[in-house]
């Protein structure tokens, strides 16, 4: 379903611009958007309506329309399985399409006030590996590599032989990559398995939220993110990963494949920070330690979080 807002496109993905869409989209569902806040504009904006607990999401362009309909389906699945997850909105056609940008309407999680633990994020993805996934959902593949080779090709502010050493590095990656045996069968993957995906509400039930990555692949790529953030970045204590372990039943330390897939998310990492090295010293400062230490496997990833 197509909507127009009230005085067109054109403005780019502003405030200004993300709240006339907003408006239209509120018009079309039937939903009062007076003293709607918006709440994040960054890669999705994101507002909260007063009148309702509703979060209404409106993607950068058109491009994410597929992700904005599975995202749809697969909360709607979720929710037939009782699993805890961002619930859209029932009853209303979604996505809608409003001056080019996918909205979509979620029910507001209302939060406990804490951040969810390592533990509660290995209970919640031994559940999610778990699940059966039903005839009829199309998930793609994993995205490996994202969008690094398009970061690679429209860079700016790194240097040639920077960006010549992360194109071969990127190839050498996908050739480790297309010979790795994983050890898990398919199934669904939530594709950003991080403690900041997770929303603990106010009974303590902790949901699982950001479906945009959702895919179908091996459960590895989940388990990844915590133990790569404990064992290479040093961004996780040893007590919160005993926890992440203990909670999901697996190290994947212990795989033989856990190191490619480690390099494949520095690789990504480094990419999309890159995108921003104009954004300050300090962020070119980032990228530059980042790249230096891909040139060798075996240095420290001292890398501040970004």
């Amino acid at each position: 379903m197509a909507v127009d807002a009230a005085r067109g496109s054109g403005e780019g993905f502003t405030s200004p611009g993300v709240t006339r869409v907003m408006a239209a989209a509120c018009r079309a569902a039937g939903l009062d958007r007076r003293g709607a806040e918006l709440i994040r504009l960054g890669e999705n904006a994101l507002f909260r309506l007063r009148s309702v607990p509703v979060i209404v999401r409106i993607a950068r362009s058109v491009e994410y329309l597929a992700s904005a309909h599975k995202e749809v389906a697969v909360s709607r699945w979720l929710a037939s399985e009782g699993f805890p997850a961002a619930r859209v909105v029932e009853d209303l056609e979604q996505p809608l399409m409003v001056d080019g940008h996918p909205v979509t309407f979620w029910h507001l999680i209302v939060e406990e006030g804490r951040p969810a633990t390592y533990g509660e994020l290995g209970a919640v993805l031994r559940a999610l590996h778990a699940l059966a996934l039903p005839e009829g959902l199309e998930l793609p593949r994993y995205s490996a590599f994202g969008l690094s080779d398009l970061r690679l090709e429209r860079a700016t502010g790194v240097s040639e032989d920077d960006l010549e050493f992360l194109r071969k590095r990127g190839e050498e990656l996908k050739d480790r990559l297309a010979e790795l045996q994983f050890g898990l069968p398919l199934g669904p993957v939530h594709g950003d398995a991080h403690t900041d995906n997770l929303i603990v509400d106010k009974t303590g039930v902790v949901h699982l939220i950001d479906l945009e990555n959702f895919c179908v692949d091996h459960p590895e790529w989940d388990l990844e993110v915590a133990a790569h953030e404990y064992h290479r970045l040093g961004w996780v204590t040893e007590e919160q990963y005993a926890d992440f372990v203990r909670a999901y039943g697996r190290d994947l330390r212990e795989w033989p494949g856990f190191a490619t897939l480690c390099a494949i998310q520095e690789f990504k990492m480094t990419t999309w920070l890159m995108q921003n090295v104009s954004e300050g010293e300090d962020v070119a400062q980032e990228v530059g330690r980042r790249i230096a230490s891909l040139r060798d496997d075996a240095a420290p990833r001292n890398w501040l979080p970004y």
